[in-house]
């Protein structure tokens, strides 16, 4: 029975791992502590599982206290992106086993800090990236390892957000890069890391192209120019088609999405934490629009973009090797897609030969049934009779979090970014 604390109560902490230790894994796990800055967060936890009615509450800065008084063996870090760094070295000081949430921080200094405290330190980091454990996702690192594919020479990866999903961005603290890193980071250090895992390379060098095409002052879908509007009070709502098009004159939001909840939206929520803030507010300045080319340390070049205002969400996959390629697309949130989606599949084109069509079986469960298996990682430990490896550890989370650094440090400075030379900024400095 291993002792775990959490620090950050947020939605993603409670149905990600709280739930799970309460529900599946109480064999195994013990939950002896919740750590965070907004005691309401704690009352909707246990609002939502009373089982934990009775797990001791500490305010962000009694982490040393919670230590000394629950045990633990596993410190959780869910909280904002920001923290995830002070967290994970108070708990490596501590000697304790961390398991991060993505980004496992928001600058490549912070991450190359947290690799040098790890190595002092007894206890271990992972990261929860879940996209490693799509069954999609699996099955093709399973046909890279099976030299399918051969060596690889390139891959395409163009990244879809949907006005919903992307919106919800920039209506909450994700807006400002001193508290996600930018998108770049917060979003797409998920699928750098798929990439990495898929290849097993180090990313070397990258450079990109990024704009605020959608959202901030003077987008072309703002209906007025005003500072510090809220969806909930705006006078103009209706005239906003990020607004207008999800929700009902009556103030109903019409759709479901996995990162917040929409009536979260209308109401006071969280103390001073608003998810309804306007998207075209003059302090937003992160890039909405991403086109990056990364070069990996074995000549694998990889094409990607993301895009966080379009009609539909999910992604185009294309990899090509030296025998072969393989394609797919996933279209996500079907329920918000304005037309009939086609299921998932793989296609597999050998250099010389006929197609083959990959069905996969789907899984239940958050991120394309991904969330239940990592889950099961994390608390009973990686399943052995698994080919790959797949748990992340802090190398893992630096090369993604750096990768994303590298992505929006050239788009303002205009030159390519080289990995090494930005985790190894803190120490030349």
């Amino acid at each position: 029975m291993r002792r775990y604390a959490v620090c950050g109560v947020s939605k993603r902490a409670i149905g990600m791992f709280i739930e799970p230790m309460i529900q599946t894994f109480s064999n195994q796990c013990e939950l002896v502590g919740m750590l965070d800055i907004d005691s309401k967060r704690f009352s909707v936890c246990k609002e939502q599982i009373p089982e934990t009615s009775n797990v001791p509450e500490f305010d962000s800065n009694n982490f040393d206290r919670m230590v000394k008084e629950t045990n633990p063996d596993v410190v959780i870090v869910a909280s904002r992106d920001d923290t995830h760094v002070d967290y994970i070295l108070k708990s490596l000081q501590h000697h304790l086993d961390v398991i991060s949430e993505k980004p496992m921080a928001t600058t490549a200094e912070d991450c190359q800090r947290i690799m040098d405290a790890e190595r002092e330190s007894k206890g271990q980091v992972t990261v929860t990236f879940n996209y490693r454990y799509n069954p999609y996702h699996m099955k093709i690192k399973e046909m890279i390892q099976d030299d399918k594919l051969g060596r690889i020479t390139s891959i395409d990866l163009n990244w879809y957000i949907d006005t919903y999903h992307g919106s919800t961005y920039f209506q909450r603290w994700n807006r400002y890069r001193e508290l996600s890193g930018g998108l770049s980071i917060h979003k797409s250090s998920h699928h750098f890391d798929l990439v990495n895992w898929w290849l097993d390379q180090k990313p070397e060098e990258v450079f990109a192209f990024g704009q605020l095409n959608y959202y901030g002052k003077d987008s072309v879908h703002n209906p007025e120019e005003e500072e510090g509007r809220r969806c909930s009070t705006c006078g103009v709502q209706l005239d906003c088609p990020y607004y207008a098009h999800w929700n009902t004159r009556s103030n109903n939001a019409t759709v479901q999405d996995d990162h917040i909840d929409s009536d979260m939206r209308r109401r006071e929520g969280y103390t001073n934490y608003h998810t309804d803030r306007c998207v075209f507010d003059s302090d937003i300045h992160i890039e909405d629009t991403y086109v990056a080319s990364i070069r990996y340390e074995q000549g694998t070049l990889l094409s990607y973009s993301v895009n966080f205002s379009l009609p539909y969400e999910g992604y185009r996959l294309a990899i090509n090797g030296t025998k072969g390629r393989i394609e797919t697309m996933e279209y996500h949130a079907p329920s918000r897609v304005p037309f009939p989606t086609p299921e998932q599949t793989i296609d597999y084109f050998p250099l010389f030969g006929a197609k083959e069509t990959i069905h996969v079986v789907e899984r239940e469960g958050g991120h394309g049934g991904g969330d239940p298996v990592i889950q099961e990682d994390i608390f009973l430990g990686e399943n052995p009779r698994r080919p790959y490896k797949i748990l992340s550890g802090s190398k893992d989370g630096s090369y993604a979090v750096t990768t994303g650094e590298a992505v929006w440090k050239s788009v303002k400075e205009g030159k390519p970014q080289t990995i090494d030379d930005l985790l190894l900024e803190k120490t030349v400095k």
